[in-house]
């Protein structure tokens, strides 16, 4: 069970976590997980740019480690990365060390420096309270206020534009995925969505 909408008690139990950039601003937050993936992340790359958008990318390290170059391409776009841990690790399945072992591993992979803030999402959006304890000291802890959905095998891809489109509001965090699982939802509602919000004023900004 997930919530398209991220639910407003979770985010008062989470305050520290980055739901959503409030602003009076036609601003809205792209964020992409689980890539590299080649063709996806390809194709998702050139549709942003057709729109002049922005966006972050939450990367898994092993797929950082299995295809570089185009982790490269997503930084020479002008697009920002994320930390979504080494092998998308489930928090409330992993232990604390072997979950802090994980993230530095991804850290190390991307080519990130120590020490400065960087961006963290968990995957499935789960860790718990030692571990997102631990990470906050080193990453800001990026969550979302708009979930599509495109990963659902059961949600169609005009279910997953409507959804997309009926919850976004100035200064969301909105989540497509650059997988294999995603890309029928995402090739349908991406292009969509960027035109509809495009030709409503609005512009897109990487976190």
């Amino acid at each position: 069970m997930y919530f398209h909408q991220t639910p407003w008690l979770l985010k008062r139990w989470h305050p520290h976590f980055l739901w959503s950039q409030p602003t009076r601003e036609p601003l809205i937050h792209l964020t992409f997980d689980d890539g590299p993936i080649p063709e996806v992340t390809e194709w998702v790359l050139k549709t942003l740019s057709a729109w002049q958008a922005k966006a972050t990318f939450f990367c898994v390290g092993d797929n950082v480690r299995k295809y570089p170059a185009l982790f490269g391409e997503v930084i020479a776009h002008g697009h920002r990365v994320g930390n979504h841990t080494f092998h998308h690790l489930n928090g409330w399945r992993t232990n604390l060390a072997d979950y802090l072992a994980n993230v530095e591993r991804c850290r190390q992979a991307m080519g990130l420096p120590p020490g400065k803030p960087l961006l963290f999402r968990p995957p499935y959006g789960r860790m718990t309270r030692s571990q997102a304890c631990w990470l906050r000291q080193f990453y800001r802890i990026v969550m979302w206020d708009v979930l599509t959905g495109d990963f659902d095998p059961n949600l169609s891809p005009d279910q997953c534009l409507r959804n997309a489109l009926r919850y976004t509001q100035g200064g969301s965090i909105v989540v497509f995925h650059d997988s294999l699982k995603a890309r029928q939802n995402l090739q349908y509602a991406l292009p969509r969505y960027l035109e509809h919000f495009s030709r409503a004023g609005y512009y897109f900004e990487a976190i």
